[in-house]
Parts: C-alpha cells; structure tokens; sequence
C-alpha cells in the first residue's frame, strides 16, 4: 500500500512519523511505502514568531531541520506539489515527478494574504512571517509613546493570537517605561471581543484592567498609510501611529489552483477527517474547512487520528477512531502569566485564572515542540 502525505508543517509530520511507527514491521517488509512531500527542508515553530516580535526569540531559533525531524524509514522529497489527479490517485510535482498512491493525507496549511485588504501591505505591521516579525521588533523597540492599534482579518489561523499580543504588549511597553505614554486600542470583527464566548468573557475584564480601549464589529475596509488611519466596513475609523494587522488568511494556491476547495479550504468530514466525497483522501490542519481553530493543537490531535485510521486499514481494512473537534490552545497573559482553553465540538472551555506555572509550562513547552512534532509526545 502507498500512502503519501503532502504537507511537512506540524500535522502532516506527526502523521508521517506516527504511521512510521505503527506500520514499521510494514514498511520494513515493503506491505507498506510511505513518503513525504514538502516545499521546504526547513521546519518553523510558527507560534515562536510572536516572541519574535518582542524580541524574546531570535528567528533561528524557530527553525530545525526537516529530515531530522522525521522516522527514518520515510521517503522524505522536497518536491511540492502542483497538481492533484484525484481520480487516478496520483500527484504531480514541481520537479515533473508523478506519485501514485493508494492513501492520500494533505496537510498543505495555509497563508496569509493580507494584499486582499487595501493598504494593509504598506500601512500595517504583522507576526506571521519571519520577515515582518522581525520588522515589528524594530517597530516597537523604536516606538516612543503614541496610539498603537490592533485589527483583526477574518479568517485568521490562531484565534488566541490578538488576545496574545495585546498582553504581551501592556507588559512589554510597561517593562519599556512607556506603557503610560501608549494608548492601546482592540478591534475585533464580530459583536463581541472573541469568536470562542468563553474566552471573551475571560478577556474582557482582563482587557478593562490593562486600560485596553475595545471596539467590537470592525471589520477592516481599507488602511489609509499615508493619514495613518485604519476604516471599518461599518462606518467607523481610528487613528494611529503604529498598527498591527492579524491578516487574513487563505488555504495553499495549489488547492485552489485544482479546484478542491473555495478559499483554498479543503471540505472535509468533521469526524472521518476525509476529504468529501473521498475516503482514500485525509485533510487536516489548516488544511481543513472543519469549524475548529487553525492552530497546531488542533493539527496534532487531527493527526493522531489520522494515523491511527489509517494504520488501521491497513492491519484490519478499517478505520477506528473519530475525531472529537479537540483543542488545546496556550494563551501567553502577558510576560510571566498564562492559561489555557481546552475544548472540543460539544463542550466549550472553560478558561481559569493566568498564572505564572501555566507560563512556565508554556515556555517549556516552547521546547517540547520538537519532540511534539515527531509524535513522542
């Protein structure tokens, strides 16, 4: 049996690296071949990126070889691909290589694209790339007092990050001196100031006691560099002198390219994992059109599943498992405190206070990534 993974992000490695190891006696006497295919050599600790622009990281620090991060018995290729042919069960590669397979995982993630809003390129700062992390740095260490202002794009991988970032900057500019020269301002674009009720409910006294101005049901029109001036689709603008722009975010192009998914978001059952319409083709991660956070959590849990159904099929010729919709996402409360949201489709968190053990957990944790992406932990 061939199964292939496209997509070397946080999903597509645990899978690979957890079938590797429930299918070793298979793959070692050739039942099974297992290969993956990435864009890239390099793996990045994506969530490393807001310490990044608070310069509590540096960026190589997020980084570590792919090859190294996987089992040994797969057949690793850097070898995007271009073109999915669904119905002969085969993909096609940057290099012009077909590869056929019997079960297909696409943990492709997602992008951000933030050319889609006007002026956001040129008038707002961002945390979703090396390059831009590094910019904000530069921004904030060189920023002297003023109106800083956060917006949020929809959709947006990580939905715990605005809440993050305005913690991490009370504390950072307090810790600078001048967190009583900044006023701070929160957009968010739905009627309350998160997606997940419980959060929001959290947050907001939170919020109230850091002095943070909060404005709900602003949705970003356009961003205005030269005035420095940031305006809603509902009517209302705010002024700034330094903006961070959450991005909106699409899925890979080649998923759009091939037509498998409007916004480059796959359609995938919410329980099997498999893409609509296709058993032989699991979706996870960003990937996915599922109504779960696009986070690394919920890759990894996605991932467990997976693997374990697959595995499955290939000792007993069925799947075993479903998935539940669980998540567990760290929510950094500034610089020492922090808590966490576990939950899943049926039952919402139930946040508790921040704390500085929860912090430290989530530092260590920092660390544990990597042995997290390999699928020992």
């Amino acid at each position: 049996m061939r199964i292939l993974v496209v997509g070397g992000g946080t999903g597509g490695t645990i899978v690979a690296n957890n079938l590797a190891r429930r299918l070793s006696a298979e793959i070692r006497n050739r039942r099974v071949r297992l290969t993956m295919l990435s864009a890239s050599d390099r793996h990045m600790y994506q969530p490393g990126l807001l310490y990044v622009a608070f310069g509590q990281m540096t960026p190589d620090q997020l980084y570590r070889d792919q090859k190294s991060l996987l089992e040994s018995n797969i057949d690793f290729h850097v070898d995007p691909v271009e073109k999915f042919m669904l119905d002969q069960k085969k993909v096609l590669t940057k290099s012009g290589k077909t590869y056929d397979y019997d079960i297909l995982v696409i943990a492709t993630g997602s992008r951000i694209v933030p050319e889609t809003v006007p002026g956001m390129v040129e008038g707002a700062e961002t945390f979703y790339s090396e390059e831009t992390a590094v910019k904000l740095f530069k921004k904030l260490r060189d920023f002297e007092g003023g109106n800083i202002a956060l917006v949020v794009g929809v959709p947006h991988k990580c939905p715990i990050a605005p809440v993050e970032f305005i913690f991490s900057l009370h504390d950072y500019l307090k810790m600078r001196g001048i967190r009583d020269k900044t006023h701070i301002k929160y957009h968010y674009p739905i009627g309350r100031m998160h997606t997940i009720a419980n959060v929001a409910t959290w947050a907001k006294p939170e919020f109230e006691r850091m002095g943070i101005e909060i404005e709900t049901l602003f949705n970003v029109k356009e961003i205005d560099p030269e005035n420095n001036v940031v305006r809603s689709e509902e009517g209302t603008e705010t002024q700034y002198d330094l903006l961070v722009a959450i991005p909106p975010h699409k899925g890979m192009e080649v998923i759009e390219q091939n037509n498998m998914g409007d916004g480059g978001w796959i359609p995938t059952d919410r329980y099997k994992l498999t893409m609509e319409g296709r058993d032989e083709v699991y979706v996870l991660g960003d990937t996915t059109n599922l109504p779960v956070s696009k986070t690394g959590s919920a890759a990894h849990f996605e991932a467990e599943v997976v693997a374990e159904n697959i595995a499955s099929i290939v000792k007993i010729g069925t799947p075993v498992r479903d998935y539940d919709g669980k998540v567990y996402c760290f929510i950094e409360a500034g610089h020492d405190r922090a808590t966490y949201a576990m939950f899943n489709y049926t039952t919402p968190p139930d946040l508790k206070p921040a704390s500085k053990p929860m912090h430290w957990f989530k530092t260590a944790y920092n660390q544990m990534y990597w042995t997290s992406v390999r699928g020992l932990l």
